[in-house]
Order: C-alpha cells, then sequence, then structure tokens
C-alpha cells in the first residue's frame, strides 16, 4: 500500500500547526495566535511504530464565512479530507463547542472516513476535566485529550491513527512489476505519452494545463515486462500555482515520485530545460530513482547535422547532477521512438537493482587508489580501507575510511566514476556512506 495520509483539520486557532510541528520534528508551520494564519496546507512525513505516514496541515475551515481567504482555506482542508486515509479534528477545551465544529463535525461524517475527535488545550496530567465530556455531543465517537504546546497525550494519539493504516506498508503490485512516475511540469505531454506507449486514451489529453489532477496507475504488459505508469499531474512552479487544488496535485506528483521504481522526467523540446525541470529532476535524484530523461515534442524542432547531440549536451549542462541518466528524444503525438522507452525502462531499473560482490568491488577500489592518490592535508593522507555494497535502489557502498575530514567530494566523485566505468550503473545514482575504521 502506499503511505497512508493523516489530514489535521478544525477550525482556525485551535493548535493543529502546533500539533503538527511537534509530531514533524520541526517548525514547518507558522504558528501565530492569528485565525488564518496557516494559509496553504502543509505536509511532511512522520514515522511512528516503524510506519511511515504523510501528514498535512490544513488552514482552518470556517463554514460561513464570507472572507474569500477563508473559503479558499475551507476548498484546500476539503481537498485534504478527501485524500486523507484518517483525519484529526482537532477542537479547542476552553473554547467549547462552537457552531463551526458542528458544522464541520457534520461533514466529517459524510466521509465515512476515520476520524479522530481530538480535544487540544488540556494541558494537565491525570483526569480530564469535566469540559472534556461535552465534546461527546457532535456525535463522533471517542475523544482523545493532547495539549499539542506541551506534548500531552501525544502518543496515544499516534497510537490511535496507527489503528486505522492499512495492514502492510509497500505496494500490492507483483515483484516484477516496475513502476514508472511519468513527471514533469504542465502541459508537457505527459497523458499523450501514456496514451501513445499502450495504444489507448485511457487518460484525458487537453492542451490546458493542469487537466490530469490525480495520479492515476495504470497497468500495462508487452514482451519487455510488467509495468505500471503512474501519470502525475504536472508540477508547477509554486508561484504559478494560484489554484488551491493544485497544489495538492503537486502532492501526488512528488509522492509519485517516491513510489516510483523508475522516473520518466518529461521536458517539452520547444522550452528546454527549465528551472522547474530541474528541481523535479533534482527531486528524483534526492529520493536515489532510476530516472531517464524525455524530451518530447522533438517533431517540432528544427533539425540539422548536429542537432540531437548539442541538445543532448544542452540537457546534461543544465542537468549536471544526472549526468548518468540516459536522454530519450520522442514525440508522443507521432510515436516517434516511443518504443524505446521499454528498453531503457527495463535497463535502468536492472541497473538501480544491481548488486556486485565484496570482491570484485574492493579489486576495482584498489585500482584506482593505485592509479589516483587519496588526498591529504597538513601531512594526512586519506586511507580507502575496503569497500562493500550495503544496498540497491540505489545501489550504495559503504566506504572504509581513516578520517572523514580528509575525503574531499572530488575523490568521491572520482571514485562513482570508476565504478560506473567497470560495472555501468546507468541511469541511477550512487550513494558513498562514509564509515572511519580507526582515526589517525
Amino acid at each position: 500500500m502506499p503511505k497512508p495520509v493523516v489530514a489535521v483539520v478544525g477550525r482556525p486557532n485551535v493548535g493543529k500547526s502546533t500539533l503538527f510541528n511537534y509530531l514533524a520534528g520541526k517548525r514547518i508551520s507558522i504558528v501565530e495566535d492569528t485565525p488564518g494564519v496557516t494559509r496553504d496546507r502543509i505536509y511532511t512525513e512522520v514515522e511512528w511504530r516503524n510506519r511511515k505516514f504523510t501528514l498535512i496541515d490544513t488552514g482552518g475551515i470556517e463554514p460561513f464565512t464570507e472572507d474569500k481567504i477563508m473559503q479558499q482555506m475551507k476548498r484546500q482542508a476539503e481537498i485534504a479530507i478527501d485524500m486523507a486515509d484518517v483525519i484529526v479534528f482537532m477542537v479547542d477545551m476552553k473554547d467549547g463547542i462552537t457552531a463551526s465544529d458542528r458544522e464541520v463535525s457534520t461533514m466529517l461524517r459524510k466521509t465515512k472516513k476515520p476520524v479522530i475527535l481530538t480535544v487540544n488545550k488540556v494541558d494537565k496530567v491525570g483526569e480530564p476535566p469535566a469540559d472534556v465530556y461535552e465534546f461527546y455531543n457532535l456525535g463522533l465517537g471517542d475523544i482523545m485529550t493532547i495539549s499539542s504546546i506541551h506534548g500531552l497525550g501525544i502518543g496515544d494519539l499516534l497510537d490511535e491513527i496507527y489503528k486505522y493504516f492499512p495492514e502492510g506498508d509497500q505496494e500490492d503490485y507483483e515483484e516484477d512489476v516496475i513502476r514508472v512516475a511519468v513527471v514533469g511540469k504542465p502541459n508537457v505531454g505527459k497523458s499523450s505519452f501514456i496514451n501513445r506507449i499502450i495504444g489507448e486514451d485511457r487518460v484525458i489529453v487537453s492542451d490546458i494545463p493542469g487537466t490530469t489532477r490525480d495520479a492515476v496507475d495504470t497497468f500495462f504488459e508487452n514482451e519487455h515486462g510488467k509495468f505500471i505508469f503512474i501519470d502525475t499531474a504536472g508540477i508547477r512552479r509554486k508561484s504559478k500555482i494560484n489554484e488551491s487544488i493544485e497544489k495538492y496535485s503537486a502532492i501526488r506528483s512528488w509522492t509519485a515520485i517516491e513510489r516510483a521504481d523508475v522516473c520518466l522526467i518529461l521536458i517539452d523540446a520547444q522550452e528546454g530545460v527549465t528551472e522547474q525541470d530541474t528541481k523535479i529532476a533534482g527531486y528524483a535524484h534526492e529520493q536515489g530513482k532510476a530516472s531517464v530523461i524525455v524530451v518530447n515534442k522533438w517533431d517540432l524542432v528544427e533539425k540539422e547535422t548536429g542537432t540531437l547531440e548539442e541538445y543532448r549536451n544542452t540537457v546534461y549542462e543544465k542537468l549536471g547532477f544526472m549526468l548518468y541518466a540516459p536522454v530519450l528524444f520522442i514525440s508522443a503525438e507521432t510515436g516517434q521512438r516511443v518504443d524505446k522507452t521499454f528498453e531503457l525502462i527495463k535497463k535502468v531499473a536492472e541497473q538501480a537493482a544491481l548488486r556486485i560482490s565484496t570482491g570484485v568491488l574492493n579489486d576495482i577500489l584498489n585500482q584506482a587508489v593505485a592509479m589516483v592518490q587519496p588526498p591529504s592535508d597538513k601531512g594526512k593522507r586519506l586511507k580507502v580501507y575496503y569497500m562493500t555494497q550495503a544496498s540497491v535502489k540505489p545501489p550504495s557502498f559503504i566506504l572504509f575510511i581513516n578520517n572523514m575530514e580528509l575525503m574531499h567530494y572530488s575523490y568521491e566523485r572520482y571514485l562513482e566514476n570508476q565504478i560506473r566505468k567497470s560495472f555501468g550503473f546507468e541511469g541511477t545514482p550512487i550513494r558513498f556512506i562514509l564509515r572511519e575504521k580507526e582515526k589517525e
């Protein structure tokens, strides 16, 4: 199963952001004693009892407001509720039940989703005060009492949230299925590409940016293997996200990257690599995902001798951190080179899962160290004792060295290049984990 989503909702100024920051472990949401401060929904990853889940903080819901900003916040909260697997409905003990609380509770009952009624600002340990019991009148069942500012009752609340998580934390797809996230900014041709690749109109195609709101999973099987294509809403720059629903589309896009084995990063051939393309590719790289850079609408580019190679070099110049990723030039409209996509997806997925024996790795390491001496500083030289592979997806290697401070980034890059030269690892990032074996 994908990571569960938990939304914290309630009217303004009941302490939602304080709880969110406490669980996130850092001050992400702005906390201010003024209603309506948290205008945008904010999300973070939280782990409890070895289960990770996505926590969404929302702007307060004011059902009866005429204020346009408050109405937009209400709409955002409604979308968060729609996305959520579990809803934490927070109320304020000091205020008692308000008309807004009653209206929100009615809205939540209609969702048929698990709702945990959480009474905040119960700041003393022990038996809850009698005022708490009036909240049973909201008709949402048992009550959890917490103090988000003092951290009281948070563990019990997390245990209650945990009860509603589906069993297992993996997608229930077969092991040999490759999950492919098709990502890119709006209107780059993601839906057209998926329709072309699976040969039928599964996804609505429109030239209006933002048509695809949700991440849609499409299963496809051919002679190359079994694939799940995750079509996502286009990711825009934050400054361009005006419509609240698109903020949630961006969450789904980032989540799709996290769920994927392989990311297809679509770029508009006419626009070239934009700042937003760099951010999308950067997120896939940070998440350690195997990737293919797919330049779409190549049929619309005027060409002469060397155009393709020149364009590829420009792509690598802009995406200097992703030199390992192959670049494929296609046209989803005409079908040009689209059939090559499957070969590349399978290849980079296999490369990301490649495991090298410790003996062979250390032969390469010894050769690399003999060819280029490790760096030194103030008379002390870096010693690289040995290397072993810790994990795959992405391939991660533990390097045992004498002193962390002597390992320079450039030498780490050199070792990475030697590993790639010997074993390929095309399409996948490589991670190094440094361990000090001894201090000199």
